[in-house]
């Protein structure tokens, strides 16, 4: 399967002027609306691990990108045993959200996405920062940098849009983000 991109930059370029015109009131407002509901988006994943970079509008006017979806699920798969899962698609939305708020393009790297239950199992015995019950193991985490963004600022953005956990590890340099309940850590 080929990356497709086929979202315009010049829309997205459009948004984010139409973004810089509004003030603080007005971008909390926005940030706290899922922006991806009305309008294609798109993101480029690039893997830390693996080195696979996929560049692919995941979202269309009439709705999700069936093959880009499947695509970013492989992306994202456990690198360690190439297992997939499922991936939530609002954690699509809320990385495209994210940048959009930043101001970049949504460009990110992926330091860990879908944890298979052995995978997980293993990361906790090592370290006391991977939960049991990680949301990793659902699909619905993600730890991440924006390309253009520290991840402090990252996080700071992750926190004010209040659409799930957010964890800024700052000796680590990575932002995780999730779709569960609204909290906030550092680690």
């Amino acid at each position: 399967m080929a990356p497709v991109k086929t979202t315009t930059r010049r829309h997205a370029l459009a948004s984010l002027l139409a973004l810089g015109g509004l003030g603080l009131a007005g971008r909390a407002a926005l940030a706290s609306q899922p922006l991806a509901v009305v309008r294609p988006r798109w993101l480029e994943l690039a893997s830390t691990h693996t080195g696979e970079v996929l560049s692919v509008a995941y979202r269309s006017a009439t709705g999700l990108v069936d093959h880009a979806v499947l695509g970013l699920q492989h992306l994202l798969r456990d690198h360690r045993n190439n297992r997939q899962h499922p991936i939530d698609t609002g954690l699509y939305d809320l990385l495209a959200d994210l940048a959009e708020l930043a101001g970049v393009e949504p460009r990110y790297q992926i330091i860990s996405a879908y944890r298979s239950p052995e995978t997980n199992a293993a990361l906790h015995e090592r370290s006391a920062g991977v939960a049991v019950k990680s949301m990793h193991l659902e699909g619905r985490a993600i730890d991440v940098r924006l390309h253009g963004v520290s991840c402090e600022r990252l996080g700071e953005l992750a926190r004010t849009v209040q659409r799930g956990g957010v964890g800024y590890y700052r000796s680590s340099d990575f932002v995780h983000v999730d779709t569960g309940h609204i909290r906030s850590w550092q680690g």
